[in-house]
Formats: structure tokens, sequence, C-alpha cells
């Protein structure tokens, strides 16, 4: 493949090799470079176990990255103009990557195999010998028994199952286990229901209804009965799931920043809505996120309005800055129209990969951004490459994805009216939802022709993805062709302000105690609704909160809201202690109340004196009171009735006052 080497040296930094057989007859070379122990980029992935052993041969400290150029650049039809392409992607690859933190799964080996004929007893013969194996056949089991079974063999239908690999947890009900005397089919006794049992690896073999997201959960597996292959495949698969395992804890979780609840009052379920392997659930005032169970589709991080709970593979910032390096290297090479295809390596490198051997392969505009999932993707991501100069992006995912995305249809729609408000235009973003390598590229050729910024920025993330999500917005509004203060956005938009029915709120500012990310302010100084629209993430605890329900929310995007101040909603005078002079509420609440009280109410009612309690602070209410007494009016106390009272008045009119009570009676006259 040809090489540019001046274009690319003009647009990565430090200096660049050029070589043709680095793996062989070029050797020598590598490993001069790579002795020197400083920051090395291999723009080759083919070798990358071999270069990696003589780096540690040679005691080098220095990791050593890795870029493909052969399959996304070079390989193609465009690879004369790929010199462009080439810089940008040496220039993300040599971005650093944090270090992703664990989780530890054990598993013991004991498995259950359900299944609905003697495929699962099959499958069972093969595992034996390897794992703790228990057969289960759905109900009525009408199956030849085995000739001589070395593990139990039981019928029954699971109920529910939860857990993970190494602890799953089953009910089953109709369960009973098979009659050893068993002779043409399985025999059983009486069954119960609400057995419970535990198990490390479920084999589901029935062919109905998945049990729980197969592709999502490890140690569930799941395979069509009817297909020997795929058992073959799934006995395998199992066979190895003996021991411990690591993987990603792929979320970063921060309690205190959860919006899910205040008070009983539910807020935000934008991660509960989108998780697709239930590793979500209520906590609280907070949400719960198992890591054991989390299959790291990131959908919840993209969705948080707050970034509570954030990608850890890797994170939203470290990701902007590679995104960053690969944008800002392909501009500096001269590159022009940059298309983003966001892929991730499981599906989409291996349709690059084909596209490259066998087609025209990528053109010279499109930069290919692996990810872990395509899914991981937010809005701040989207906003930056857009902010940095890229002309398009393009998210590639499966014709039949392995769970839903709806995260990644739901981050467009959120996107699309603030690029089409700033005058960016549209079709800037879209799916592409294709196994097929020329259906990739046709519709890549729908991509814009124009460039999406006069001036690209080049601003550094920093901070959580909240900070890096209001740099690209404020950035890519400075370049925007035809900028707008105010752009309007769908419902459910973690971006907007709130409205309130001045006229019906009483400023008792149990928003304001409800408000978690101090959007809603009160004034120590006065009644007053004070608000900040840069804070408010329209979790809508607010409107659930207020008593008198005049919140509304009004998602929008204000490009002014981080410099503008603090806005008022509503602000009264205060009423002041008429014995002190300290302000202790809203006039308008007190004289509501007064008038409310004032005759109509036997205690405040023949003295004008009982209403001054009203009119003090707490304090001196107390005061007042001891001071007066007691009573505060001057009418006449009621009797206190009795149940002797109430027996006098309900006697017949001619009996005596001697007249026994109602349970005086004889009772022997009653025998």
């Amino acid at each position: 493949m040809p090489l540019d080497v001046t274009t690319i040296s003009g647009a990565c930094r430090g200096g660049v090799t050029a070589t043709t057989h680095l793996c062989s007859t070029e050797l020598d070379r590598f490993k001069a470079v790579a002795n020197e122990d400083v920051p090395l980029t291999v723009g080759c992935t083919e070798r990358a176990t071999l270069f990696r052993q003589i780096a540690a041969e040679n005691d080098r400290s220095n990791p050593i990255e890795f870029a493909n150029l052969r399959e996304t650049a070079g390989w193609s039809g465009d690879s004369d103009r790929a010199g462009p392409k080439m810089a940008a992607l040496l220039a993300a690859a040599a971005e650093a990557t944090t270090p992703v933190p664990m989780v530890q799964l054990e598993s013991s080996g004991i498995i259950l195999i359900y299944g609905r004929d003697e495929a699962a007893i099959e499958a069972g013969e093969l595992l034996k010998d390897h794992l703790d194996v228990t057969v289960m056949i759905v109900p009525p089991a009408s199956i030849t028994p085995p000739r001589g079974a070395d593990f139990p063999i039981a019928k029954g239908r699971i109920r529910a199952v939860s857990g993970h690999l190494g602890a799953f947890n089953v009910v089953v009900d109709d369960f009973v286990e098979a009659a050893r005397s068993s002779r043409r089919v399985l025999t059983f006794g009486p069954s119960r229901n609400n057995a419970r049992s535990v198990c490390d690896i479920v084999l589901d073999l029935t062919g109905g209804p998945a049990l729980l997201p197969s592709d999502l959960r490890d140690g569930y597996l799941r395979a069509d009965p009817a297909s020997p292959g795929a058992i073959l495949r799934a006995v395998l698969k199992a066979r190895d799931l003996v021991g411990t395992f690591e993987k990603p804890r792929y979320i970063a979780f921060d309690a205190g920043l959860c919006t899910h609840s205040r008070s009983k009052q539910i807020g935000c379920t934008r991660c509960l809505d989108v998780c697709p392997a239930s590793a979500i659930a209520p906590a609280g005032n907070h949400v719960a996120i198992d890591p054991n169970i989390c299959a790291g589709c990131g959908q919840c991080a993209t969705s948080c309005p707050t970034g509570a709970a954030s990608y850890a593979l890797p994170p939203e910032d470290a990701l902007v800055r590679r995104l960053r390096a690969m944008v800002i290297a392909y501009r500096q090479a001269a590159g022009e129209r940059a298309v983003v295809l966001v892929h991730d390596e499981s599906h989409g490198a291996q349709l690059i990969d084909a596209l490259a051997r066998f087609g025209a392969g990528l053109p010279a505009n499109v930069l290919p951004f692996a990810v872990n999932e395509v899914t991981q993707v937010g809005l701040e991501t989207i906003m930056a490459a857009l902010a940095y100069g890229a002309s398009a992006l393009r998210f590639l995912i499966r014709a039949k994805p392995r769970h839903d995305v709806s995260g990644v249809t739901r981050t467009i729609a959120l996107a699309e009216p603030i690029l089409v408000g700033l005058g960016f235009g549209p079709d800037r973003l879209s799916v592409i939802a294709t196994d097929d390598p020329d259906q990739l590229i046709e519709a890549l050729g729908k991509a814009p022709a124009d460039a999406p910024a006069p001036h690209p920025t080049s601003f550094r993330p920093v901070g959580p993805k909240r900070d890096v999500l209001r740099f690209a917005l404020a950035e890519l509004h400075r370049a925007a062709p035809a900028p707008v203060d105010v752009v309007p956005l769908p419902a459910g938009a973690p971006l907007g302000a709130i409205e309130i029915d001045a006229a019906g709120c009483t400023l008792c500012l149990s928003c304001v105690s409800a408000c978690p990310t101090g959007a809603l302010r009160d004034d120590p100084e006065r009644p007053a609704l004070r608000f900040v629209e840069d804070s408010c993430v329209q979790c809508g605890l607010c409107r659930t909160t207020c008593p008198e329900n005049v919140i509304t929310l009004v998602p929008q995007i204000d490009f002014r809201a981080s410099r503008a101040p603090i806005k008022v909603l509503k602000e009264e005078e205060p009423f002041c202690c008429i014995q002190c002079g300290k302000p202790f509420g809203v006039r308008s609440s007190i004289e509501r109340v007064i008038t409310k009280l004032e005759g109509q109410h036997w205690m405040y009612s023949g003295s004008g004196q009982s209403l001054d309690a009203i009119k003090m602070c707490g304090d001196c209410r107390v005061g007042f009171i001891v001071a007066k007494g007691p009573r505060l009016d001057s009418s006449p106390s009621r009797k206190v009735r009795t149940t002797d009272d109430f027996l006098h008045d309900s006697m017949p009119r001619d009996r005596t006052a001697s007249s026994v009570g109602p349970f005086d009676h004889d009772l022997s006259e009653q025998s």
C-alpha cells in the first residue's frame, strides 16, 4: 500500500519511520526504536503479539499502541489519498488509555441443562466428565430414559431465574426427579411447586423464549435443540466455564449524583428504561448497578443526565480526547469532509476487513472510530466531533442487534434538533444497520458534502461528561453557521428549563428541597424561588413534589444559560413579626390564612388578640401563648361529653333517674 510519509509526518507528533517489512527483514529497525522506551505507535496490528513479545524481552516499560492502517486505509480504492486518514488513525491510537477496573466471577462448574427432549440428556453425557450436571426436562417429559445416567434427571418448568455466572438462582414449578426404575419412558412421583436451586451455569435447550438475554448474561447459554452444531458449540463453551473469570467494570457509578428519587417521589428513570440486561434496580433515592450482570452496552451512561453513571471503557473524556486527536490530525494533514464511522470490534471491524480484502475498501474521508459498544457514544461525543470539524457521524450496528439499541437512536433524536437549529442542516447523524459490506459503502456515500463549521474548534475535554458537553455545545454554537440562543428539544431531553404558574405558587419551596442538582434555589434574604438552567437535568422531581402542581418542564437548550445570572421565577414581600420585626413568612400566604381564620374558626373569634399569634414568628408566638394562657379567646368553654352523657341522653323518657343502666340487667332473667 502507498505511504505518504510527508503528510503523515506533518500531522503526527514525534518522529515517523516508514518501513515495508517491519515484522521480518526489518525487524531490527523495530528493536532499535522499541529500545528507546519512548511513546511508540505501530501502524500494523497483524503481528502485534510478536512486537509485544520483543518489547518485553528488552524490558520496555512503556506500552506499545497499534493502529490498523492496512485494512482501514491502505487497502482501498482511495489509498493514494489516504495520507490524512493514516495520520488521523495514528494520532488517535497514540492517545493514552486508562486501566479499567475489573470484577471477578467464580464458577465451580455446577450446570443445569434445561431441555425438552433427548438432546438435553445427550448434552449432559458430553459434559458429565467436566461439570457437575443436572438435566431438567420440560413437562410432560415423555422421553426414553438413558441406559445409565451418571447425573440427576428431573422434570420441571423454570418460573424465574436470576443471577449470573457462578451465582444463578432458579425457581421451578412442577418439579420432581425421575424414578431410577423408569422403563419405557421417564416416570415421576408427586411434584411440587416453588422448588429453588442454585447453579453456576444454565444451558437452555428448550427452544422456547429466552429465560435471560443470552448474549448479555455471562453463564447463560442458549442453543436451538434441533441444531446439533449449535448444541455442540454451546456444550464446548459451557465446558470451559469453570474457574475464576474477570470482566471489566463497565460503569462507574456515583450515587450522590443520581436523581432517581427524593422523599419517595420518583424522578429520573432513564437508565432503568434503557438497560437491556436488567442490571439496574431502584435502591432508595438512587439506583444500583450490578457489575456482575452489566454487559457493557453503555446506554445507561449515555442517558444519565448528571453523569452519575459514566462509562469506564474508556471514560467519556478519554474517548473524546481520542476523537479530538483523530479529527484534528486529519484536518492538519489537509483532509476534508471527514465522516466518522463509529463501530465495534466484533461486528464493525469484520465488515471493514471484508470490505478491504474483497471490495474497494473505505473511502479516504471515512475515519473508522472503534469503541467497545456503539451504544456507549453519548451526546457529548457527538457534539465534540462536529465541533472539532467532522462533517458527519455514522453509527454501524448489526442488522439484528444483540440487544436493544434504542439508546443510540434517542441520542441522535436529541442531537439533530440542535444541529438543525444551529444551521448545520439535516443528515449529519444516522445509523447504518447492516451485515453487508456493500450496503455499508452505499450508506457511507450519502454523507453531506459540506463541512459543518467554518472555524472548527480544538478545545481539550476535561472533567465529567456534563462538563465535556458544556464545552462541546458552547464551541459548536460559536462556530455555527446560524447561531441562535434557544433551541427546543424533544420531551425527555436532559437539558431544559421550568415554568411555574406564579399565581398558584405559594413559595412553599418544596421543589427546592427536592431538586437534586441545585437548579432550584431559595433566597436567604427574602421569599423567592430562583432557577439555574445550566444545572437543570429535567428529572421532574420538582414537578412531582409541588403540592400546587404549578411546575411545567420545558426541554430546550439555552446557549446563554452558562453565562446567565440566576433567574428569579417568583418573589414576594416577606411578612414581618408584629412583635420583633423579624421576617418569617410570605406576606400573601400569611394574609390568606388570616382571612380564612378570622370569624370562621372558634379559636379566633371573639377577640382580636387571637389573630396576633398568626402574625408572629415562632419564638414570639410561644412567648405570647405562655403569657396569655392556654386560651386565646373569651368564648365560653365547651362542656366535654362523656359516655355517661351519651347513655343518659339515649334513655327512654318514661324511665326514672334511678333506673338501672343498659348493662345492669339481672342475668338470671335471661337464663
